[in-house]
């Protein structure tokens, strides 16, 4: 029996909002997903974008988390690469 997939949000912010040209994306994923599996995903998309794997920090609805925190369908992921202060 297959298991159900959820729904997640990607907010994308500087070089990854960059690389994608949008401000988020939607993916479905296996309900064991955790928020490093997601970028290790956008990275083999976007190989430019490993410069910052070591640098990103994650949140998950407004919430700083660890890396191996598994996401749950509808939550809203974020990838926050260093930004350079303004």
């Amino acid at each position: 029996m297959s298991q159900k997939l959820i729904t997640v949000t990607v907010k994308l912010f500087a070089a990854y909002q960059e690389a994608y040209g949008i401000p988020e994306l939607k993916l479905s994923l296996t309900p064991t997903t955790t928020v490093e599996s997601v970028l290790d995903n956008l990275l083999q998309e976007k190989p430019e974008l490993e410069q910052w794997r070591t640098l990103t920090r994650f949140g998950v609805n407004l919430q700083f988390v660890e890396p191996n925190t598994l996401l749950k369908d509808g939550d809203e992921v974020v990838l926050i690469p260093p930004v350079s202060g303004g």
